[in-house]
């Protein structure tokens, strides 16, 4: 971990350097050691290893070093005010021992990772410990059910829930691992697209706050970058590559969750995906998934079979409710597992519109329904 402002000045200059990228960074590392002494060198040596262009960038102070180190170094050093407490902080680097391991066997691993929360477990944190789970930012109810029960049931397994913080489907995820947190254990990790200093979207703003409490929230980005749309798409490599697999839980044909998933496999990691209904848009990436080979998964006792865990569970735990049983009765059969509209059920099930809506108000206030935008309904498993 970074330690004195002498080294963190270092590696934030090299960062903030206009043109220089890992793989010209990784040379240079190679030939001259640390930034350290990287910056005392001359132009005509900084040739020898990367190209002119390069050399007489490295010459130069980038223009927002100097502050950037202040506010960076003064949020290392946080120890609040008034008796308060504050989070632990770290910022670590390519060598240091707390570096996670796995990010180093991804093609492309951030030179500089900042950390917030339970910094001490970064220490032999290992991707046989992790799992992805991913989806769409506007998940159907009982996506948002499967991310919840699925995190929740595989965090008491034994696993470190990795997202990213996003509405839906993330922080879904992010909610079922801290329901499920244990003293001293790493319940979820959220991976974000901003500088630390801030949250992204605002409304996770208290369950950051709790991730960091009982997990770890990382960046690649300095202090004060705001939410730019190219960020996210890169950080989703750093989620894939912190775990052993990657389970999706709902995503369009265009969501951003697939690009996790591609970078999953391209990093040799397994692939899961929950199946939905066929008219749900938010199911159409996970089926594409699984036609490609994704491992189709409805319970998390399918997950751990997958990946050869052990099971803490004594019978499988189903969450994708597609089984009738003695307790479907009465409306329940006529709802099925799609969205259907009001019209539609009724012609279903034949019964007069009071009757129905009664009925239907009765099952979602139980929790066995939910109303959809549209004027659909759509029953929810029991999870």
């Amino acid at each position: 971990m970074i330690t004195s402002p002498e080294e963190l000045s270092a590696w934030l200059r090299l960062s903030l350097t206009e043109g220089i990228g890992n793989d010209a960074i990784r040379r240079l590392l190679a030939a001259f050691g640390l930034p350290t002494a990287l910056f005392s060198q001359s132009e005509s040596a900084l040739r020898q290893v990367v190209s002119p262009r390069q050399s007489r960038a490295l010459q130069q102070e980038p223009e927002s070093w100097q502050s950037l180190l202040d506010d960076t170094w003064a949020w290392l050093q946080a120890t609040g005010s008034g008796g308060e407490a504050v989070l632990p902080r770290a910022i670590v680097t390519w060598g240091d021992n707390d570096y996670p391991r796995a990010l180093l066997d991804i093609p492309d691993p951030p030179m500089i990772l900042y950390a917030l929360g339970q910094t001490a477990g970064l220490n032999g944190l290992s991707s046989a410990s992790c799992l992805a789970i991913v989806g769409s930012r506007n998940p159907t109810p009982q996506g948002t059910q499967n991310a919840l029960a699925f995190a929740q049931s595989l965090r008491a397994a034994g696993l470190t829930v990795v997202s990213g913080l996003a509405l839906g489907i993330d922080g879904a995820a992010h909610e079922g691992a801290l329901s499920s947190a244990a003293p001293g254990a790493l319940a979820t990790i959220a991976v974000v697209g901003t500088g630390l200093d801030r949250v992204y979207p605002k409304h996770h703003l208290a369950l950051a706050h709790r991730i960091a409490q009982h997990g770890l929230i990382l960046s690649e980005y300095p202090l004060g970058t705001p939410p730019l749309n190219a960020n996210f798409p890169k950080r989703n490599r750093i989620i894939a590559g912190l775990s052993q697999a990657t389970l999706v839980v709902e995503a369009a044909l265009k969501s951003g969750s697939l690009i996790t998933a591609k970078q999953a496999v391209e990093q040799g990691k397994e692939v899961l995906a929950i199946p939905g209904s066929i008219h749900a848009t938010q199911s159409k990436g996970c089926h594409a998934l699984i036609k490609q080979g994704a491992k189709l998964v409805e319970s998390a006792q399918d997950v751990l079979d997958e990946l050869r865990l052990p099971d803490p569970f004594k019978t499988p735990t189903r969450f994708v409710d597609d089984v009738q049983t003695p307790e479907d009765d009465g409306l329940l059969v006529h709802l099925g597992f799609d969205p259907v509209h009001l019209d539609a059920l009724q012609a279903r099930c034949g019964w007069d519109t009071a009757s129905l809506q009664a009925e239907l108000l009765t099952l979602e206030l139980d929790g066995r329904l939910a109303r959809l935008p549209g004027g659909l309904f759509q029953r929810l498993g029991r999870g």
